[in-house]
């Protein structure tokens, strides 16, 4: 037992303690108390119940710990998430057994400030939500897991991603599932983590692999990842910065196709200026070796021999006359009468020319044009050259039996007439197809082509503002592929124009 001077003074400091400290028994009615804060207008409390006295109710509250005491007979400290929320809730904040000598059962309970403990709870709540809204306004997916594996954050860019809601993740997703290789990736990963290669230990920089989406389908990432310890340096997780690098790859192809696209524009326009002089000079020896020719056959008395070597040059003569034609077309001297144009007519005259030839007796033309595209400004006669020379050639290419499907329609952008002549064929290795445009290379047999009819045709279109393209299977066939701007003009205002 204390003496009593101690208890005065012990008393003494609990009254002057700015905290209620109050003793209940198992009734919860108050036996005793302490604190400044505890008298009503200098009414006593003992005897009155402790939820009548300080919250004006007439059940003990909700989540008293006192209860917790009377069923445990073990300290209990109150959960505080839910009084913040709702005031009809709340309750004493710390409370533990005490057994006086009579051995009467009692409780204590603290009661700290509520006000103060609000101030910190708004405090925390505000740091979390800062935290919420820093990782949801990420460009990048953050995620991060316990140990186990199981998802703690996943923010809305992840959830972008991969397809899955933030729910979904949170709920079921295991961190070895968001990459392509599962768990011997993701152990790989930790690996990387613990040692020193990709940027020091306990982190991951630059690391580059592959993820997989809701559906299953992989994507490139770029990850940046840190070991999560906790006060004693003990591993409790780790978090990971996702870039995707789809739309990166796809700009950098982009560009790729753009800078081939200026070279080749480079490389044609330099042989165009070739083309043109070296058609010029052959064209007068040529003339004179058709002209003499002519004469000799019409001139002399010849055996039958004699005339057909003649008819030979006359013949060789003719296919080099061919070839500076097409040499000139593709160095583009030749005038150019540009209008409105409707692709679909275009389409439909040059079929109407050439599927009755032999070549397009067993091959089946498939139509599927849009019945309404806008329409493009061209040479009639230059884009009927270049449908005729791409459908022949798929024509050629099996060997007169298949299916050549003519496509039209507009792009998504509606600034843009598409094009597609897809054949049944052989198809072109990609070793060919990287040079199909370029001049004077063919894969066909010597004397069967110049190697200059593509060369024309990505001239003419690239002439008319457009570009073109192909893609081709091995074994299963090629598509040409011809984008042209549109125009707002109309047929009729431009008939209208050339009238007047």
């Amino acid at each position: 037992m204390r003496p009593e001077d101690e208890n005065t003074i012990l008393l003494k400091a609990l009254d002057a303690f700015n905290r209620k400290i109050v003793v209940i028994s198992k009734d919860f009615r108050i036996l005793a108390y302490a604190g400044t804060d505890v008298l009503a207008d200098g009414d006593r409390l003992t005897g009155k119940c402790c939820h009548q006295v300080f919250y004006q109710r007439s059940e003990p509250c909700d989540n008293c710990p006192a209860k917790k005491v009377m069923d445990t007979h073990s300290p209990s400290l109150r959960e505080t998430s839910s009084s913040i929320l709702n005031k009809s809730k709340r309750a004493c904040l710390y409370a533990y057994p005490v057994s006086d000598p009579e051995g009467q059962d009692t409780i204590t309970i603290f009661n700290f400030e509520l006000p103060a403990l609000e101030g910190l709870e708004s405090d925390l709540r505000r740091a979390n939500n800062f935290l919420h809204n820093l990782l949801q306004s990420a460009c990048d997916a953050v995620v991060a897991a316990d140990m186990t594996g199981k998802m703690i954050i996943f923010n809305d860019a992840a959830a972008e991603m991969t397809g899955l809601t933030v729910e979904e993740a949170l709920e079921s997703l295991n961190i070895r599932d968001v990459y392509e290789g599962g768990p011997a990736e993701a152990k790989r990963i930790m690996r990387y983590l613990r040692g020193e290669e990709y940027g020091g230990r306990g982190k991951v920089k630059k690391y580059s692999t592959n993820a997989v989406d809701k559906n299953g389908d992989k994507f490139p990432i770029s990850l940046y990842a840190s070991i999560i310890y906790d006060e004693n340096g003990k591993e409790v997780g780790s978090i990971g910065f996702f870039h995707d690098l789809r739309e990166r790859i796809h700009i950098q192809q982009k560009l790729e196709k753009t800078q081939l696209q200026l070279i080749q524009s480079e490389k044609m326009a330099s042989l165009g200026k070739l083309s043109a002089g070296v058609a010029h000079q052959l064209n007068n020896p040529l003339g004179g070796i058709t002209l003499y020719t002519k004469l000799m056959l019409e001139d002399y008395d010849l055996e039958d021999n004699a005339r057909e070597d003649l008819y030979r040059i006359l013949n060789d003569a003719q296919r080099c006359r061919d070839t500076v034609k097409e040499l000139l077309e593709f160095a583009r001297q030749t005038r150019q009468f540009m209008k409105p144009l409707n692709i679909n007519k275009a389409i439909e005259q040059t079929l109407f020319l050439i599927e009755n030839q032999t070549l397009f007796h067993n091959i089946r033309v498939k139509k599927n044009m849009a019945p309404f595209v806008p329409l493009v400004v061209a040479d009639s006669q230059q884009l009927g050259h270049v449908f005729m020379n791409i459908i022949i050639n798929a024509a050629q290419a099996m060997d007169g039996q298949g299916t050549i499907t003519i496509t039209t329609r507009e792009s998504a952008a509606k600034d843009r007439v598409i094009i597609d002549v897809a054949d049944t064929g052989p198809g072109i290795s990609s070793k060919n197809l990287a040079h199909i445009f370029e001049p004077f290379f063919t894969t066909k047999e010597e004397g069967q082509g110049t190697g200059l009819g593509l060369s024309v045709v990505y001239g003419i279109v690239e002439n008319h503002g457009g570009t073109i393209s192909a893609r081709s299977v091995l074994g299963r066939g090629s598509t040409f592929t011809i984008e042209l701007p549109v125009t707002h003009e109309t047929e009729k205002g431009v008939e209208d124009a050339e009238h007047a």
